[in-house]
């Protein structure tokens, strides 16, 4: 495990594993030395969340199944982004699109409740999807639900991508933050190249006393070589930030 503390794994991937091959899953990564905390992906693209053709009764049903292998994998936060699944379609505005994400994390979060898994909206960049792109707005989403089992995401990633003041971390949607992705701005493993929004991301992170996960979600041409490095960069990061204190 590169002397990482978790694993991140994709749920709307893990759905598509019938009984025994998720049963085989769940045992391999019983016999990690780290666990699986945190899945991401939620929905699957091509169900629809958002516009006419919602289907809330399979939507809660896949809902309540995905919750319920995260909850058998030892997860205790499940990212909400999926973008192509929410994405807003033509003939349905926006504001109607929302409110049919406000509904369904209303009816999702008892769900989430009774499982003890919290859900992180993850706002995402205008090119994935059309609706919650900064941490700003996803912070007022959660402002809206007001539910202890749905909380926000920040990702450096996205941050960058929407040109988003990492000041936001520090705004009224902070105290909903319960999960953090970082890579480079290019979604490549950070450590190769400074930037120096990194140092502001940290900084703020630090402000508001956050400590807790940061996954790295990121391409790589060469995990066995990249992951090490960017365990170290993190640390590094982490450490700086908070003025000499190396934990992660």
């Amino acid at each position: 495990h590169m002397g990482y503390d978790y694993v991140e794994m994709p749920l709307a991937e893990m759905m598509r594993l019938d009984g025994p091959n998720f049963l085989e899953l769940k045992r391999r990564v019983d016999r990690l030395t780290i666990g699986c905390e945190v899945c991401n992906n939620f929905f699957p693209k091509h169900m629809r969340l958002t516009g006419q053709e919602v289907r809330m009764d399979l939507v809660l049903s896949y809902a309540e199944r995905a919750l319920t292998r995260a909850k058998d994998l030892g997860a205790t936060c499940v990212v909400f982004g999926s973008g192509s699944a929410k994405n807003v379609p033509k003939g349905t505005s926006l504001e109607k699109g929302y409110q049919q994400i406000v509904d369904l994390l209303n009816q999702i979060a008892s769900l989430a409740a009774n499982r003890d898994i919290i859900i992180c909206i993850e706002p995402l960049r205008k090119q994935e999807c059309n609706l919650i792109n900064t941490f700003e707005e996803g912070g007022r989403l959660a402002d809206e639900l007001r539910h202890p089992n749905i909380k926000v995401l920040a990702d450096y990633f996205h941050m960058m991508a929407e040109a988003e003041p990492m000041s936001h971390l520090s705004g009224p949607g902070g105290r909903y933050l319960a999960h953090v992705h970082f890579s480079s701005s290019e979604r490549k493993f950070p450590g190769y190249q400074d930037e120096e929004a990194y140092h502001e991301f940290f900084n703020e992170l630090n402000r508001i006393g956050y400590d807790g996960r940061i996954s790295c979600e990121a391409y790589s041409g060469d995990f066995k070589a990249e992951a090490p490095v960017t365990l170290e960069f993190l640390k590094h990061m982490d450490a700086r930030a908070k003025g000499g204190d190396s934990s992660v």
